[in-house]
């Protein structure tokens, strides 16, 4: 049995943008949010991706946790500024998720 802690399989640790342009919010496991580890996953097989309206660099930018311009792979937090490690660390995620709870998404499961 593995242990994992909340965050790391609940909270987005990567958006991972897919050849059609969609992105794939991914937890800290590389598996989509809410996915517990089970080996390799491909996103496809799932209907686990979606449209973010608006994301271009000046926005991953502001996601990313090193200011990358990036769209293709937007990570908010590393092993260095967890947010489950520190106040201020904390603080600057939950102001990554504020600026994407608040970005349209297009959602199609139905899309291969």
């Amino acid at each position: 049995m593995s242990h994992y802690d909340f965050r790391s399989m609940f909270f987005p640790y990567c958006l991972k943008m897919q050849p059609d342009g969609r992105y794939a919010v991914l937890n800290r496991e590389y598996k989509p949010v809410g996915f517990i580890p089970h080996g390799f996953v491909r996103y496809s097989d799932y209907p686990v991706c979606i449209e973010i309206k608006g994301i271009r660099a000046a926005t991953a930018r502001k996601l990313s946790y090193d200011g990358s311009g990036d769209t293709d792979q937007i990570y908010l937090y590393n092993d260095g500024c967890n947010p489950i490690n520190d106040k201020k660390h904390m603080t600057a995620y939950l102001k990554k998720l504020e600026l994407l709870a608040k970005k349209e998404i297009v959602f199609d499961p139905f899309r291969n």
